[in-house]
């Protein structure tokens, strides 16, 4: 669907990641979304990723919430922006 992050190479020669859009630009995306069926890949650390597919239930100013499998879920749009959470 959309990609939050692309990958460069620096001065160093060495790949970060850059962030494409900012905070209002995603929250905008994610507020697009609503009710929507998305696919969510969440880093859970220690290398341990989940991709899920799940429903945008509700948008709040500084967090949005996920139902899968009647549960909700809370994340931060800082979350997407970092590359957590990546929506697909």
């Amino acid at each position: 669907m959309f990609k939050f992050l692309k990958y460069g190479k620096n001065s160093f020669g060495d790949f970060m990641r850059k962030a494409v859009y900012g905070l209002n630009e995603i929250k905008e995306k994610i507020r697009a979304l609503k009710g929507q069926d998305v696919t969510l890949s969440i880093n859970r650390g220690r290398k341990k990723i989940d991709i899920v597919r799940a429903t945008i239930s509700d948008v709040y100013p500084s967090v949005f919430t996920i139902k899968i499998d009647e549960k909700l879920q809370t994340f931060s749009y800082f979350d997407v922006l970092c590359g957590d959470v990546v929506v697909e």
